[in-house]
């Protein structure tokens, strides 16, 4: 029940953004370049960034972990990809008392295993599509449980737009967070058009555990 109030809240956000057509201010949000953007950077073991450590691979996208160049491809049982752009320049934000990190942004060619299309067939109908993706962590500075969804919309230059509910990772990183708690994982929308040159991230309300609103979402921009 309080997963379905929750996700009602985060639908009444894209509603009021889309009514007001995304004027809602940023003051909320604090951007921080991080000083040591090169050691976040660097391959920690086989090629794998250090800050994936810990992180468990998707069942249904393919590991892109080591993509890490324009035109590098890659290829598991989950079907092959091409890097076809990155941004993977560390910037945290600050939405209230929940502090976003996001480590990259990707968009990959995917061609998924035949295995998966059935998966795949509920977000398009293609046999092979372009995809964003955003690793990011959250989190929690306050001693008390927050509810916070880090890409609530996604808008690209190209005036496509994506919600929470479009995303092919499914690993939970929207809802509640424990006092103090840590979260990281991929973010990713099938993308019909991926000739962009930036992208809009709106993130949810910061909410509390009685649903109660106590910070404004957040706008950031990413720029490829």
């Amino acid at each position: 029940m309080k997963k379905a109030i929750f996700l009602c809240l985060i639908l009444s956000i894209i509603l009021i953004g889309c009514s007001n057509n995304s004027n809602t201010t940023n003051k909320s949000v604090t951007t921080e370049r991080n000083q040591d953007i090169k050691s976040n950077s660097t391959n920690s073991n086989n090629g794998i960034p250090s800050y994936y450590q810990d992180y468990i691979v998707s069942p249904q996208v393919i590991d892109d972990r080591t993509i890490l160049e324009i035109g590098q491809s890659f290829k598991d049982h989950k079907g092959e990809g091409i890097l076809k752009a990155i941004n993977n320049e560390t910037n945290t934000f600050l939405i209230g008392q929940i502090e976003l990190t996001i480590r990259e942004v990707k968009i990959l060619q995917f061609k998924p295993d035949y295995s998966l299309i059935d998966f795949y067939h509920s977000y398009t109908q293609a046999q092979e599509f372009d995809f964003i993706k955003l690793f990011v962590e959250i989190k929690n500075t306050s001693n008390k449980p927050l509810k916070f969804a880090p890409a609530a919309i996604i808008n690209t230059n190209s005036g496509e737009k994506k919600t929470w509910e479009d995303d092919i990772y499914l690993e939970e990183l929207n809802g509640q967070i424990e006092a103090n708690a840590k979260k990281k994982g991929n973010i990713g929308f099938i993308l019909e058009e991926s000739d962009i040159d930036s992208i809009e991230i709106t993130t949810s309300d910061v909410f509390n555990q009685t649903d109660k609103k106590i910070t404004d979402a957040g706008k950031i921009q990413i720029e490829f």
